[in-house]
């Protein structure tokens, strides 16, 4: 029998069992201010603090929470599934994080969620396991808004994104140079301006020596740079002109715009103005030749006319005199004296507008062979080295002019080479892209590309930029007019066609010249023999100048024709009109006052619309001539011609079926 315990015992007992009740009092009291403190916690956050348990259920969502998903405070999630308040994209991979954490892990990742009303935040959530003992039994998290946060980031990354973009696509070159002088940043267009990496100028110790060699050049740019940085405002761009060298050894004039900003960096941006600065000199050249050639032009007239009446003359009294009699000479000299003062009105009219004439389809290989072997017969110290395109373009161009404009550069290349020396001449099918075409200023992209190239002594930079100037020469006095290049450079040009030059002191020089290609056939012509060619048909001859009109009468009755004068266009038309049956052929001045030569063709052709012309001019001012040819006019004889000129084309035309 157990033995029944003492008062003692039992009044111990008592108080044991007192303290434990005042314990589990005092701990559940402990608990619920814990509780509280939790709660007050949790709910005094602005972020979602949540509970679910296994079956993926919300057991607790505080206040915030229940805000952030679009409910009003009477209303619950409790109950609600996690993956109810997901975007269906996202929910499978949810339901792999939450078996994650029930394997006793923690997850931190972003999910899109949807609101009561189905708008969609984005969220960045925290979770971890809920455990029970050693038992997992549920899942607890922090959930934040971030929606603001992430399109603030993706504007701020779409905005590098774009800066970034603006400045390695940049037509300009970039440079950041920090505040302490070091070079950080540097776009692929100053890489390809410069040829130079971060790597090759750190700093600008080594950018200013690399890039100005010339010491006196590089103080002066160093001086500029310190005064401008001393000057500058915050944000303020200063510009500078300077020209560099660059990686290559190759110079360009670059523009440069410095600007400080408030960290004590400065960006510098480099605009490389080199081919801008060369198109407004070849502009402001092309300026002063068209109105130099608009000067020279009225005086080569003139002179030709001038010309027309002493050749006329010339031709007439060798007609009728023997080679025994004692002027024969004297006139042959005549004859020749003003061959050459034509030679020299004709380097006048290369430069003057609408210089041209004899138009045709022409095969450019055949005129370098032609005049190549020309110039290498009177210069056999000159090596000349040829490379030509197969199938080379036809070009249209008046083939004289052209010739013209080839031994020019021939006889350049020779006075350049005194000491012999090598030519080389090549020609070439080119196919320009629409930035050449412009920067060239061709009319097309399609075009045949010729080269000279010499190893003569070449040309300081002053020389080079004076080359095509009219009366510029480097020859001494007696060498030369200083018109070659400068009729050659107008030549070309009336050609729609551009010549460019390059040359260094020591290093040659190389012409370029760039004229369109043509869609027309080529037609090989055969030259008649050299001979006065008569006729009996009537010719109705027009010039305001008495002196020609008199001596082309007696030249056209040498040749056996019929001649009708006419001193104005106006008296022409109204020959014509009364005699057109019987007159076969007009041969019209082209410049005439009152009623002109396009006009007076005009009104024959209304006329007669089968009437044949030869037009006649020392000149052919604003390109009217090309224009009276296109009409359809039959031919056109340049001003002075020889007899032998005259027959041959008035026998062109009349012959023509």
């Amino acid at each position: 029998m157990a033995e029944k315990p003492t008062y003692e015992a039992l009044e111990k007992r008592i108080k044991e069992l007192e303290k434990e009740a005042s314990e589990l009092k005092q701990a559940k009291a402990a608990l619920k201010e814990s509780e509280q403190k939790y709660q007050q916690l949790t709910e005094s956050l602005l972020d979602t603090v949540y509970e679910f348990d296994r079956e993926g259920r919300f057991t607790y969502v505080n206040e915030a929470g229940i805000r952030m998903f679009g409910y009003s405070k009477k209303e619950t999630l409790n109950g609600l599934r996690v993956q109810d308040t997901m975007i269906e994209e996202v929910q499978d991979l949810s339901q792999g994080v939450i078996r994650e954490i029930f394997k006793g892990n923690t997850t931190v990742g972003e999910r899109t969620f949807l609101r009561k009303d189905g708008t969609q935040f984005i969220g960045q959530i925290h979770s971890g396991p809920v455990y029970e003992g050693n038992n997992i039994v549920g899942v607890r998290g922090v959930l934040r808004d971030i929606t603001e946060h992430k399109m603030a980031d993706d504007a701020l990354h779409r905005e590098k994104e774009k800066f970034r973009v603006l400045v390695e696509e940049s037509p300009l070159g970039v440079l950041l140079i920090g505040d302490d002088g070091c070079y950080e940043y540097t776009n692929p267009k100053f890489i390809e301006i410069f040829g130079y990496a971060l790597k090759d100028v750190p700093n600008g110790r080594e950018w200013f020596r690399k890039v100005y060699p010339d010491q006196k050049y590089r103080k002066q740019v160093i001086s500029t740079w310190i005064s401008d940085l001393k000057k500058a405002k915050i944000g303020e761009a200063r510009s500078r002109i300077f020209t560099a060298v660059c990686k290559d050894g190759s110079e360009k004039v670059i523009n440069y715009r410095i600007v400080v900003m408030e960290t004590g960096e400065q960006l510098v941006i480099y605009e490389d103005i080199t081919e801008k600065n060369r198109l407004e000199a070849q502009l402001r050249q092309a300026h002063k030749m068209e109105a130099i050639g608009t000067l020279a032009g009225g005086i080569a007239h003139d002179f030709n006319n001038l010309l027309m009446g002493i050749l006329g003359s010339t031709s007439l009294m060798l007609f009728n005199s023997k080679s025994n009699h004692p002027h024969y000479e004297s006139l042959k000299n005549i004859e020749q004296l003003v061959q050459s003062g034509a030679k020299l009105t004709k380097q006048l009219l290369g430069f003057a507008r609408g210089g041209k004439y004899e138009v045709k389809a022409t095969d450019l290989n055949k005129l370098l062979e032609k005049t190549s072997e020309m110039f290498n017969r009177t210069s056999k110290d000159i090596r000349v080295h040829t490379k030509y395109q197969t199938d080379i373009w036809p070009v249209e161009v008046d083939q004289t002019q052209i010739e013209q404009v080839l031994l020019n550069i021939y006889v350049n290349a020779w006075q350049a080479m005194p000491n012999g020396g090598n030519l080389y001449l090549q020609s070439e099918n080119v196919l320009l892209d629409e930035e050449h075409v412009r920067l060239l200023s061709l009319k097309s992209s399609k075009c045949v590309k010729l080269t000279i190239a010499d190893t003569g002594v070449g040309m300081d930079k002053a020389t080079v930029q004076r080359i095509f100037d009219p009366f510029f020469t480097t020859k001494e006095r007696g060498r030369g007019t200083g018109l070659g290049l400068a009729s050659a450079y107008g030549i070309i040009k009336n050609h729609d066609g551009i010549i460019d030059v390059f040359s260094q002191k020591g290093e040659g020089t190389t012409f370029s010249i760039y004229l369109p290609a043509s869609d027309k056939r080529i037609i090989e012509e055969k030259e008649r023999p050299s001979e006065v060619l008569k006729g009996v048909e009537m010719v109705l001859l027009v010039d305001d100048e008495d002196s020609i009109v008199d001596i082309g009468e007696e030249i056209l009755h040498m040749m056996g024709y019929q001649v009708l004068k006419a001193r104005s266009g106006k008296e022409a038309v109204e020959l014509y009109q009364k005699n057109k049956a019987p007159i076969d052929i007009v041969v019209l001045d082209m410049i005439m006052p009152e009623m002109g030569g396009e006009e007076t063709y005009d009104a024959l052709k209304e006329i007669d619309p089968t009437v044949k012309v030869l037009l006649s001019s020392g000149y052919s001012i604003d390109g009217k001539a090309k224009d009276i040819l296109e009409k359809g006019c039959d031919g056109f004889i340049q001003k002075p011609f020889t007899v032998e000129e005259l027959s041959k084309k008035i026998r062109e035309i009349l012959d023509k079926k």
